[in-house]
């Protein structure tokens, strides 16, 4: 079940991302959103009988502006009942920075699971013409490029939101995110639908009654995650595992519920906090 934990960046990127569109400043409504936000997971089905419960909590605080970057910080901390007295216990880290351009990325990650020793990644990455050039420290000193037609977490949002509000339906990217060992690249696909106004909910969280939120109009969006290397050895087309939410249109995300194949987990906002940001001089 490593994948589960190793592959939660990319909820770290979207189903918790509040405000990080490397593209722009602006979203519809004025400047994103700074803010916390915490999510109660909870198994909703297990298609293999391979977990029998599963809980934990997502929290993530995000930072920053367009002059001065956007960081986020992001913790996961899940349990996962197999039966049988199996329990694993995972504690996901990560601190990221990403400047708003989508030029610079920079990342620390740590996952620990059960008793074993922390998994540690820590690295940047610089989009330099058609290429991106890759440093890792951890989990080994390694310099790599990538190509420069990939896109970084806070970027991927950027155009999921634009190609909303553009009323398209479909959006291919490849993204990086530091995740796994520092070296993967996920392909991913999206699948937006019809925009949901701002007065209809189906249910509330804190989301949904929050007077920043209240205006907003949100889109349900569902992202499938495709590992690269194995699509361009194999034609492999199973996605690893995908994410469906409803996107605000300055960011902020509610509703997840996070596919991983074998299992289905929910994550309900549990609190959301907005924080003051400071604007460009």
């Amino acid at each position: 079940m490593m994948h589960l934990f190793r592959t939660s960046l990319g909820v770290m990127a979207l189903a918790a991302a509040a405000c990080g569109p490397g593209g722009g400043a602006l979203a519809a409504n004025g400047l994103f959103l700074a803010h916390q936000a915490l999510y109660d997971l909870s198994l909703v089905k297990s298609r293999s009988n391979s977990v029998n419960s599963a809980r934990g909590r997502i929290l993530y605080n995000f930072t920053g502006s367009s002059c001065e970057g956007y960081t986020s910080e992001f913790r996961q901390v899940s349990e996962l009942d197999s039966g049988e007295g199996k329990i694993t216990l995972s504690d996901l880290r990560s601190n990221s920075w990403e400047d708003a351009a989508g030029k610079s990325y920079r990342f620390k990650i740590e996952t620990r699971m059960n008793e074993a020793d922390a998994g540690r990644v820590d690295g940047s990455a610089e989009r330099d013409g058609d290429h991106i050039n890759v440093k890792l420290k951890l989990p080994a000193p390694k310099s790599f490029t990538l190509d420069g037609k990939i896109v970084f977490p806070t970027e991927q949002i950027q155009r999921i939101i634009a190609a909303a509000k553009d009323g398209k339906s479909l959006l291919e990217l490849s993204v990086y995110d530091g995740s796994d060992d520092g070296q993967k690249v996920y392909n991913t696909l999206t699948v937006i639908g019809q925009p949901i106004p701002a007065d209809r909910a189906s249910s509330t969280d804190p989301s949904t009654t929050d007077e920043h939120m209240k205006s907003l109009k949100r889109w349900p969006v569902t992202v499938s995650y495709f590992d690269r290397d194995a699509q361009q050895k194999e034609g492999e087309q199973t996605p690893i595992y995908a994410m469906a939410f409803e996107l605000y249109e300055n960011g902020v995300s509610r509703q997840l519920v996070l596919d991983y194949n074998d299992f289905v987990i929910s994550g309900a906002m549990g609190k959301f906090d907005v924080k003051d940001s400071k604007p460009c001089n």
